[in-house]
């Protein structure tokens, strides 16, 4: 689909085989993003008895029949759902739901490194919430308004009609009139993952080897959380699952490479791609990533120079998920009113905070080229690892990538 620029103003094997689905005869990932996406969402069970037909019969477009055990991501115990962004049990999730709520800090009497295993998994409460966290459970899945029990004290208001769908990502106005920020900004904060790290394999032989196993890694996991998050930004779940899977398809890079952006702000030339996993100009070198991160860079100081704070990113995320350039999309004025409604919604936001700079979100939307120029260096980069053979990569990432080609 082509929608006239951004934003105009009106093989290798998976190593987790062990997650895999019997899809007509032949093995199929859990981590195929259709299969994620016709999933239900955080606190629902993911594995259902008859799991629903997805769509056709080949590629990612399959028909899950039959779904073998999955194992929890933090103790190894059987998995009941994906419960925050991961695959739990339902100690675990109750385990995490429970400190989140009650907001506790716990503290590890060894060496903050203790084994997390079914049986061991109440012996020490630090290491267990740090492995939740570790593993890619989002604190913001967490609902702080709930009672126990799941139910609220209070009843609903009955409305005279159907609520629209869309109706969230509306201008919210206070009953002065005064028009406050558009809902959508801080909701957007709100369902932004948190933190990731990464967790290098010190076994393997070499530390370029090791950079790329780990940058790869990390990228399949953020691939996950993604599929996860799209899923909360309004206005994108009411879009067919064929929509859907057209814009992660065609953005799934962009918003990758925004997210590796914002958090190198704060360094001085390194790329954080994890909290916890920075790349020096030295490292990309010797593993052959220098022209990534050269552009990767330059789109770092761009920003830099204008001070992008959180809600402006979380926005501009949801933005290059939205402008797709995809072909493959069905209903093309539903996502060009997704477009047009976040669009509304940067403005908003730059009116309430920025009135100072009234061309400051039109400075932002120029900025997307840029970020789909680097994002499809990266995807070269990627395409070019991938034919050399470097290095293992996982059954999602290798679908994402074939279809940007």
């Amino acid at each position: 689909m082509d929608t006239g620029g951004y934003f105009s103003p009106s093989g290798m094997s998976d190593t987790s085989s062990s997650y895999g689905l019997s899809v007509g005869g032949q093995s199929q990932g859990l981590d195929s993003p259709t299969a994620l996406l016709g999933f239900p969402d955080t606190n629902e069970k993911l594995f259902a008895d008859s799991p629903p037909s997805i769509g056709e019969d080949s590629g990612m477009q399959c028909v899950l029949r039959s779904v073998p055990k999955r194992l929890c991501l933090v103790c190894g115990d059987t998995a009941s759902g994906y419960h925050y962004g991961v695959a739990s049990c339902e100690a675990c999730k109750a385990f995490f739901k429970r400190t989140i709520q009650g907001n506790i800090e716990y503290s590890c009497p060894v060496v903050n490194d203790c084994e997390i295993t079914k049986r061991r998994r109440k012996s020490c409460q630090a290491c267990r919430f740090r492995k939740c966290l570790k593993v890619g459970m989002m604190k913001e899945g967490v609902r702080l308004d709930r009672v126990r029990g799941g139910r609220q004290k209070y009843r609903r208001p009955v409305e005279a009609e159907a609520p629209d769908p869309c109706s969230f990502l509306n201008t919210h106005h206070s009953l002065s009139g005064k028009k406050k920020t558009n809902k959508v900004v801080s909701h957007l904060v709100l369902v932004e993952p948190g933190e990731i790290f990464a967790s290098p394999d010190l076994n393997l032989p070499g530390s370029d080897l090791r950079t790329l196993t780990t940058l790869c890694e990390l990228i399949n996991r953020e691939l996950l959380i993604t599929i996860g998050w799209a899923k909360h930004v309004p206005g994108f779940s009411i879009l067919s699952l064929v929509d859907q899977m057209a814009l992660l398809q065609s953005a799934w890079m962009e918003v990758l490479v925004l997210g590796i952006v914002y958090r190198s702000l704060r360094m001085d030339d390194e790329l954080a791609v994890a909290d916890n996993f920075l790349l020096s100009r030295e490292e990309c070198r010797s593993s052959g990533l220098l022209n990534l991160h050269s552009v990767l860079l330059q789109l770092v100081r761009k920003y830099r120079k204008t001070k992008l704070d959180k809600e402006e990113f979380v926005t501009l995320k949801a933005m290059a998920l939205a402008n797709s350039d995809s072909s493959s999309i069905e209903n093309v004025e539903a996502v060009l009113n997704l477009q047009d409604r976040l669009h509304e919604a940067l403005q908003d936001y730059e009116r309430e905070h920025h009135a100072e700079d009234p061309h400051r979100s039109g400075k932002l939307l120029m900025t997307l080229p840029l970020l789909r120029q680097t994002a499809n260096e990266a995807v070269r980069t990627f395409c070019q690892i991938r034919l050399e053979g470097r290095i293992p990569m996982h059954k999602l990432f290798l679908e994402m990538l074939e279809a940007k080609m």
